[in-house]
């Protein structure tokens, strides 16, 4: 850079005396080539500091502001909302440098936002963590959800495996949460989640106040427009990303719902930035504030331990790492199921459609269901023929679902 500097002095001199360069004995002189010399003599005069180069940035420009100007917003976090939606975007250090070249993070906001904390045993803050997707050692896809729930005082966090969010599975992970810490607490906070808000009347429904009132607690919803109401579960949401690795290192779903468990853990254990102390340790302590879990005639009556499935055009649903099948008209319908003393009950709207010995095997065919299947497909056959066709056919199915 310094000979450069002298280079171009020199050629300046020159011109101003009418001097003609000799470029191959000042590229000698400045150690460049010869090249170089003439570039600089005809009127290069280098690259420029900086580029008006067009960023991945600009069209979210505006968007980035927006985010950036609502309390207690961070560069951090703003970052990784849009990585979630444009992994193209690149990295931090380049959005930083972008927000800042743009006078994006706006202004200190000065006014006052008090701190709340809560009284213990009073709250627990709840929503779902939605439409996650991970894909196993095979290759098969799972496509689930995340009740998260925290407490608001210790900020101990409970995660459940969830494969919907009906009304139903809000009330069985309620459950599961509160029999999970032991008690229950004077009150929950969400949003308006629309599997329990009626948006319209903006009020939870009926039947979810009754179950509120059976179970002990008292339904409460964020205010309108202020998410910051219920952050502390909104924060622990976060660490659903520590899932993403765990793409491709699991088989079933088995696996998958023990990985969640076992983040459960190391979450609870991992200090928190706002109390100084990891969950688990304020916990101990707010556990002795909460109510008495209802009797268990109470909890059952809402709990049944049911899940629920989708049909697939196979006319089998999913349950614990096998297939098991239904009469054909339930192909896309999603059902319930309920696990007692080794056999599976299937339930269509509360109606029982079929019984299903719990099996180790793959998949699990009834006769009647697999026939059934078959006469739509053979609809010029005879019923002898379908019969014996869909019988091989059952024997080969069983013979590799046992391998």
């Amino acid at each position: 850079m310094e000979e450069l500097n002298k280079l171009k002095q020199e050629l300046m001199i020159m011109k101003t005396e009418g001097i003609k360069p000799n470029y191959a004995e000042l590229a000698r002189m400045h150690k460049c080539d010869y090249r170089t010399v003439k570039k600089y003599n005809e009127g290069y005069v280098g690259k420029p500091i900086s580029r008006d180069k067009e960023s991945k940035l600009d069209k979210y420009k505006e968007d980035i502001k927006i985010k950036l100007d609502l309390p207690g917003s961070t560069v951090k976090g703003t970052f990784q909302y849009f990585k979630e939606k444009d992994v193209t975007i690149g990295n931090y250090s380049n959005f930083y440098k972008y927000v800042i070249k743009n006078n994006l993070k706006g202004k200190s906001n000065n006014k006052f936002h008090p701190r709340y904390e809560t009284e213990f045993g009073k709250q627990l803050q709840f929503d779902w963590k939605e439409d996650i997707k991970l894909f196993n050692k095979y290759g098969e896809i799972f496509e689930f959800n995340i009740f998260s729930s925290t407490l608001g005082a210790s900020r101990f966090h409970i995660f459940i495996y969830s494969k919907f969010k009906t009304r139903n599975d809000v009330q069985r992970c309620l459950i599961k949460t509160f029999q999970y810490i032991g008690g229950i607490t004077k009150e929950t906070l969400t949003d308006n989640m629309s599997s329990i808000v009626d948006t319209k009347k903006k009020e939870f429904y009926k039947e979810f106040k009754t179950f509120s009132k059976d179970i002990g607690f008292e339904p409460k919803k964020c205010k309108p427009k202020h998410p910051f109401t219920k952050g502390k579960d909104e924060s622990c949401n976060r660490f659903m990303s520590w899932l993403i690795p765990y793409n491709g290192e699991f088989e079933t779903e088995e696996d998958l719902i023990k990985i969640i468990e076992k983040l459960n853990i190391k979450i609870n254990q991992q200090v928190n930035e706002t109390v100084g102390v990891p969950p688990i340790m304020l916990f101990q302590k707010e556990k002795e504030y909460l109510k008495p879990l209802p009797n268990n005639k109470i909890l059952n009556s809402y709990l049944y331990d049911t899940v629920s499935a989708k049909v697939s055009n196979e006319s089998l649903f999913y349950y614990k790492g096998s297939k098991y099948s239904v009469p054909i008209k339930f192909i896309n319908h999603t059902l319930s199921l309920r696990e007692e003393n080794n056999k599976l009950y299937v339930y269509y709207n509360k109606d029982l459609i079929t019984v299903h010995n719990i099996s180790d095997k793959y998949i699990n065919y009834k006769d009647e269901h697999y026939i059934e299947g078959i006469s739509t497909i053979l609809k010029n056959k005879e019923q002898d023929e379908i019969d014996e066709i869909s019988r091989k056919n059952l024997e080969l199915i069983n013979r590799l679902s046992e391998v």
